[in-house]
């Protein structure tokens, strides 16, 4: 696995962590706080534009993962941001980002043992 595709990987691992943290908190909280939406939007904008660097680097999205679906999701964030129902949001973070994980699992064992111990947790 080339180096880049590893970082960007490790990154998505991390972010999918992050994720995790702001579902834990429950709709409820996540509707009611723009801080916590914003969070949201950004991991999202994050992992779609990994998604974009690792389909540039032809690697490819296991079954459940779509990087085009990923990088379509950061470019309405950024450019339709007026527009942004949060009911769906919260769906994307809480139903479609936690399939991410077990999906990538084996990318991203692969991704740390390209990096090795040089891997830092800023990966």
């Amino acid at each position: 696995m080339e180096r880049k595709a590893a970082k960007e990987l490790l990154h998505i691992e991390g972010w999918l962590d992050r994720v995790d943290d702001v579902i834990a908190r429950g709709p409820a909280a996540y509707l009611e706080d723009e801080l916590l939406q914003e969070a949201g939007d950004s991991l999202m904008m994050k992992l779609g534009e990994a998604a974009n660097r690792l389909s540039k680097l032809d690697v490819l999205a296991p079954d459940g993962v779509t990087w085009a679906v990923a990088v379509a999701n950061r470019n309405f964030l950024i450019h339709q941001y007026d527009e942004i129902d949060r009911s769906l949001t919260w769906a994307t973070l809480s139903e479609d980002l936690p399939a991410w994980r077990a999906s990538l699992q084996r990318l991203f064992n692969q991704a740390a043992a390209t990096l090795g111990p040089e891997r830092d947790d800023g990966v």
